[in-house]
């Protein structure tokens, strides 16, 4: 059996190759650094423990700020109460910005990083000096 048209077939699949693996070689040259971005965190001395664990607050605070929202606003409810039993105010401003006192610092340093924009901001107030 005869191939016909195998040269331009066999081109077409590289330059289709090449184009599809080009944002691979792209970020390979010319990608930013994965370093994590050095956050200002608050003093374990003043500050122990948090409202939950630090692997769950980095991989779900959003989660647990949309509770907590939905569990003020629409339910009444302002404590929360920890794994390890402490109660906290559900509140980003009191509670969350208490330990971290800058939300340059801290929040913006980590969403910039991720290139993620949260809402956060559009009803609270921005602490002053951030």
């Amino acid at each position: 059996m005869k191939l016909f048209n195998g040269g331009p077939i066999f081109f077409g699949l590289i330059v289709f190759l090449v184009l599809a693996s080009l944002p691979f070689w792209y970020n390979a040259a010319f990608g930013t650094s994965t370093t994590r971005p050095e956050l200002e965190l608050p003093d374990k001395k003043v500050h122990p423990n948090c409202v939950a664990a630090t692997e769950y607050m980095r991989n779900s605070h959003m989660e647990l700020l949309n509770e907590w929202r939905d569990a003020v606003v629409r339910e009444g409810e302002r404590t929360h109460v920890a794994p390890d039993g402490k109660k906290y105010e559900m509140s980003l401003t009191i509670t969350c910005l208490n330990c971290h006192t800058s939300k340059k610092n801290f929040c913006d340093r980590c969403h910039d990083y991720l290139g993620v924009h949260p809402y956060c901001w559009d009803c609270h107030v921005v602490p002053e000096g951030d």
